[in-house]
Formats: C-alpha cells, sequence, structure tokens
C-alpha cells in the first residue's frame, strides 16, 4: 500500500467510552497539526458511543467510523483501524485520553529531526471528572528493545511512528498489554525508540483500567513473558522485578 506523505493516521479503539469520547475527539479536532485522519473502531459498545461518533463523523469527513460487529476487545478493534489507515504516520489515542493541542505539530516536527521509526511523549495523570492533573511523567531519551522489556516507558496515546521505516505492517497480538508487545515488536529489529521531552497528553485515570490493578498487571506481563515471548523463568523474573521498579517510580505519587 502506497501511503499518504503528510498524513497522520490516528487509531483509536472504543468500548463504552460514552462518558469521555467527546473529550478525545475535541483534542484531535483542536491539533494545530490539521492534516489528519481519526478512525474510530467501536468495539460493539453497548453504550451511546456509536452515536456519539455518528455525530462527530456527520461534521467531519476526517473522522472514520469503523462498527465492528461483535466484541474482540483492544487488539482486535486496534487492527480493525489499522487496516484502514491510509497515512505514512500513525498515532494512537485512547478513547479517554486527550491531547494537547500542538502534540502533533512538535512530534511530527522532532520525529522527522531523530529519524526514529517510533517516538513517545511526556504526559501528566487526570482523574476520571478530569479536575486533578498528576505529576510530569518523565521518559528516556531513547530506549531500546532491551530496555523496553522491563520498563514502561511508552504511553501509547503519546505513540507516533512512521510506516515508511518499518519492515512489516504493525499489527497488535492477542494478549493483555498489545500495546506493550507492539512497541516491543517494533523495536525488536533494533533501533531506538525516541522521547520527546514535552508535555503532550493526558492519560485519564478511571478505577476500572485495566492497568489499575498493579498486581493483576504484573501477572500479565510475566505471562507475556513466559508465554509470548517464550523467556525462560530466571530472565523472566529478572525483567518483572525491573518492570516492577520501574513502574513504581512511575506512580509513587499521583
Amino acid at each position: 500500500m502506497i501511503h499518504e506523505e503528510s498524513l497522520v493516521s490516528i487509531i483509536m479503539p472504543a468500548y463504552k467510552a460514552s462518558d469521555y469520547i467527546g473529550n478525545s475527539i475535541d483534542s484531535v479536532l483542536s491539533q494545530t497539526y490539521q492534516d489528519w485522519e481519526l478512525i474510530i473502531a467501536d468495539d460493539c459498545s453497548p453504550d451511546n458511543t456509536r452515536e456519539i461518533i455518528r455525530s462527530y463523523a456527520s461534521r467531519d469527513k476526517r473522522i472514520k467510523p469503523i462498527f465492528l460487529e461483535k466484541n474482540g476487545g483492544p487488539a482486535f478493534a486496534r487492527n480493525a483501524a489499522l487496516e484502514s489507515a491510509k497515512g505514512r504516520w500513525v498515532a494512537f489515542l485512547d478513547s479517554d485520553d486527550v491531547w494537547m493541542p500542538d502534540k502533533l505539530s512538535k512530534q511530527k516536527r522532532f520525529h522527522l529531526r531523530t529519524g526514529a521509526t517510533l517516538t513517545f511523549t511526556q504526559f501528566r495523570r487526570v482523574s476520571a471528572d478530569g479536575f486533578e492533573v498528576g505529576h510530569l511523567i518523565e521518559i528516556p531519551d531513547t530506549i531500546d528493545y532491551k530496555e523496553l522489556l522491563g520498563n514502561t516507558a511508552i504511553a501509547t496515546s503519546t505513540v507516533l511512528v512512521d510506516r515508511s521505516l518499518l519492515v512489516c505492517p504493525i499489527k497488535m497480538k492477542k494478549v493483555y498489554y498489545d500495546d506493550f508487545v507492539c512497541w516491543l515488536d517494533l523495536l525488536r529489529a533494533g533501533g531506538l525508540a525516541y522521547g520527546l521531552r514535552e508535555d503532550l497528553m493526558r492519560y485519564r485515570v478511571l478505577k476500572k483500567s485495566v492497568s489499575r490493578n498493579k498486581i493483576n498487571s504484573a501477572m500479565q506481563v510475566w505471562k507475556i513473558y513466559r508465554n509470548h515471548f517464550d523467556f525462560g523463568v530466571f530472565f523472566s523474573l529478572a525483567l518483572i522485578l525491573r518492570w516492577g521498579k520501574n513502574a513504581l517510580l512511575k506512580y509513587r505519587k499521583f
């Protein structure tokens, strides 16, 4: 497929997102960089998420809905959106997170300057109601495959990928943390992910989000090490201890 050179394809999975998806879409509409398409894959939501998406899509043709016929989970929804993406550039935005207005413009310039396959940015967490804003989450200047294995540095809604540099398509695997595994897959062939040290995203903390239960999160990452990557017990143990330490440092305060 020939990708449109300047177009940023924004991948947004949605499920029961009616409380927040409007804020997420508005943050895309407010971008100073305007050459984008927003592909929203609704994962068979039982609430009025689809009606909200239709309303926005009727007002802006750059918003392109995909209404899945059965619920398949985040990886399935992201892959459905990725299959429709036309841009050289692929960004990810979850349906409860929001971008700062100059996120795309600043990150794309940074991306071109570094020549990276993948870039990511700093961000702050916010409470579900949006009133409480957390501390700035620090990130490394660069991170490679081996370092990322035991790290939580890359937040999905901060990622930008240059598909012209990939040797294979972006594909989410059906695992608990499909995004984490995807970034590892992209870096496994070599190269670095570059961190843009600017505060360009707000990550909404929800009580029922998959990352809230840290014990369960650690168990799921352990399963990825052992079952997906087929790492040995001792290597997996070393990685999970490093992952846990980095997660604790990252989330030690709101």
